[in-house]
């Protein structure tokens, strides 16, 4: 006999959770199917290197969760069951080639008060923009977490028409399409504060000359202000089990090694799924869906793979042809024998610190890696978990948590000169060990104690991180290029409203859907809300 549920999610990333999670405690049975062994999609902590040094593989750092919606009605659920937020008042810094940092902090007065140093008038014009970004809150992350064709949203646009005027709503919109490089050329003078800003528009998949990368540097910059830089005590990971004691309280149900290799169609509306057969070729028998089936999936997945044909119209399927991943990324875990000691020591304690120099140099990587050349001087991004959690590691003893979001899925060449590329353009062992150690030595310009603390590395190239999740089509780990062709109302494809499909009671979500990537889990929280 076939199981049956209300609903049933394909894949276990933060959306997923978010979205069972809510379905469940509104008394609907749901189901989540998870192909790999694991559940939380790109939420996994492991003891990668040494034993008892606990790495968080893929996202670690919780900013946009902890201010988002979901969290606002599921945090009381989710303490209960044992989830522990750590923070700091030094959410983020950065450093240059000349060896001046700048470390931004959660007090708006300290931050005034260091940028009017760095350069007069700097700090004046930061507070200018903070008080613009309080005064558009509600609006700007009512966008970012509603479904955009609904009357809701409607209803939003009308009440923002009203209060600001036709032309006070279309300069919204128009300043908000500017890029970072214009938001931080226009407000900021000192070099330094570009270096804080500017590499953080690669957290959104987005390059410091794109439209309404300014925007998102400011929402950023705003949230690291209200939010600092919260982790999860003792690993991601326990982010992960809370939800599943959350949603198996409820009474529903998680199951890892299940492959959905299609979905169950019957009189124009999903009904199920059918999972992959098991190593022994015994067939699944299938998973059926009273309500609906939701999916967290890419959409050549969902088109190209778990929906039969007749179900994808010629239109849709053009589409998904076109949509465009990415640039790809890289992941380096350290295991050290000892705390870093950062050259400025007011970076020790900093929970996430980028190597850069600015918008330029973000902008030079971003072009060699779309020109498919390995960059020789990338934009290095350095968390240190065990600065808010030493319970990552053993006592006394560290971890660098290191990403690289500017290389090329498919390499042509080296814009370093130094490491030879196959003529297959894939990235070998050779190649990845080969750029970790370019990323190593350069960090220990600003950390002097670290090559002499290495204990092990385990370093997770593009190719690595696709094998890992299939979501991360080429080593994206953002699921789809993030510009404005792609993204808002034309995220993921320009013919399908919210998150709807082609197929009735069958829902997309995952970072391919609005509002894109990031650890918020809004597009689940949205599914969940319109279905709920």
């Amino acid at each position: 006999m076939a199981a049956v549920y209300d609903y049933i999610i394909v894949g276990s990333g933060i959306n997923s959770l978010t979205c069972a999670a809510l379905l469940a405690k509104q008394g609907h049975l749901v189901c989540v199917l998870e192909r790999n062994d694991y559940l939380g999609g790109c939420i996994k902590t492991a003891e990668l290197t040494e034993p008892g040094f606990k790495h968080d593989v893929l996202s670690a750092w919780h900013p946009l969760f902890v201010t988002s919606p979901s969290y606002a009605e599921l945090a009381d659920d989710l303490a209960r069951q044992g989830l522990v937020y750590l923070n700091t008042d030094t959410p983020t810094a950065s450093i240059n080639r000349a060896k001046q940092s700048c470390v931004m902090s959660t007090s708006r007065a300290d931050n005034i008060a260091q940028f009017n140093l760095l350069s007069q008038g700097d700090g004046d014009r930061y507070k200018q923009t903070m008080e613009e970004m309080e005064r558009d809150a509600e609006f700007t992350f009512a966008l970012l977490s509603n479904e955009l064709v609904r009357f809701k949203t409607l209803g939003l646009l009308w009440r923002q028409l009203r209060q600001r005027g036709l032309q006070g709503l279309l300069r919204f919109f128009g300043y908000a399409m500017s890029s970072s490089r214009d938001w931080l050329t226009q407000h900021f003078q000192s070099e330094s504060i570009h270096s804080l800003f500017a590499p953080w528009i690669l957290h959104t998949g987005l390059g410091p000359d794109a439209n309404f990368s300014g925007a998102m540097n400011r929402v950023i910059a705003f949230s690291l202000e209200v939010a600092g830089m919260p982790v999860v005590k003792g690993g991601s990971s326990n982010l992960v089990s809370a939800f599943v004691a959350l949603i198996s309280e409820n009474g529903s149900q998680l199951h890892t090694n299940s492959h959905v290799s299609g979905i169950i169609v019957e009189n124009g509306r999903a009904t199920g799924v059918q999972v992959k057969a098991n190593d022994n070729g015994v067939a699944s028998t299938p998973f059926m869906a009273r309500k609906g089936v939701i999916c967290n999936v890419t959409p050549d997945q969902l088109y190209g793979d778990l929906l039969s044909p007749e179900f994808v119209p010629q239109q849709i399927a053009k589409e998904v042809r076109e949509y465009r991943y990415g640039r790809a990324g890289m992941q380096i875990h350290l295991a050290l024998d000892q705390m870093p000691k950062w050259i400025d020591p007011q970076l020790d304690s900093v929970a996430m610190i980028h190597l850069s120099d600015g918008a330029d140099s973000v902008s030079k990587a971003i072009n060699q890696s779309e020109r498919g050349m390995l960059p020789d001087d990338c934009t290095v991004v350095v968390g240190q978990p065990t600065a808010l959690d030493p319970s990552r590691a053993p006592q006394g003893k560290g971890i660098l948590w290191l990403q690289l979001q500017e290389l090329p899925s498919h390499i042509k060449g080296d814009a370093g000169g130094t490491i030879d590329v196959p003529p297959s353009g894939e990235w070998t062992e050779s190649v990845r060990e080969q750029y970790a150690d370019r990323i190593i030595e350069r960090l220990c310009e600003y950390i002097p104690n670290l090559k002499s603390s290495i204990l092990s590395r385990s370093v997770w190239s593009p190719a690595d991180l696709e094998k890992l999740n299939i979501n991360l089509v080429g080593g994206d780990p953002y699921s789809g290029h993030c510009g404005m062709q792609q993204f808002f109302a034309w995220r993921p494809l320009k013919s399908i409203k919210n998150h709807d499909t082609t197929v009735k009671d069958l829902y997309h979500i995952g970072a391919s859907t609005h509002p894109g990537p990031g650890l918020g889990g809004n597009s689940g929280y949205m599914v969940a809300k319109h279905l709920g």
